[in-house]
């Protein structure tokens, strides 16, 4: 049986799309009879006649991808855009990188490790982007012999 108009008479009745109207198939026969939407409204009231809820778009996929680039997944080379900055400016970079350098500089001259003057020379150096990082100054300071034990 042809139920187009009485679907889409519900349609416009229950304020839906026709795609979520759902008609009783064991009902199908009171459904093709009804034809005013006051029939329609009285075939709604005793369930002949429901609305399907709304479909949603799952966001599954999207908590997988976010839980695996947490865990560092997906960050390799073809996932990037922009430059190398644009993921950590230089200044951040800068500062991750001389903070540490002058935290171990000054460990190493309150301890006496390194002498005043050393500490200085050092310091000056760091500043200037001579080091690497802490362990290239570790290195530096075992090479040049510039510790005092």
């Amino acid at each position: 049986m042809d139920l187009k108009s009485q679907k889409s008479l519900a349609a416009r009745t229950l304020k839906v799309g026709k795609g979520r109207i759902w008609i009783d198939p064991t009902r199908i026969d009171d459904v093709s009879m009804s034809i005013r939407r006051e029939d329609i409204r009285r075939l709604v009231h005793d369930g002949f006649i429901k609305v399907k809820p709304k479909k949603g778009i799952s966001r599954g996929r999207a908590r997988i991808l976010h839980q695996r680039k947490k865990s560092g997944k997906r960050r390799g080379h073809g996932s990037r855009k922009g430059k190398k900055t644009a993921r950590m400016p230089k200044k951040e970079a800068w500062m991750k990188k001389i903070r540490p350098i002058r935290k171990y500089l000054k460990r190493q001259r309150d301890r006496r490790i390194i002498d005043t003057k050393t500490y200085r020379v050092l310091y000056r150096k760091a500043k200037g982007g001579f080091f690497r990082s802490v362990s290239h100054l570790e290195h530096y300071i075992k090479e040049e012999g510039l510790s005092r034990r």
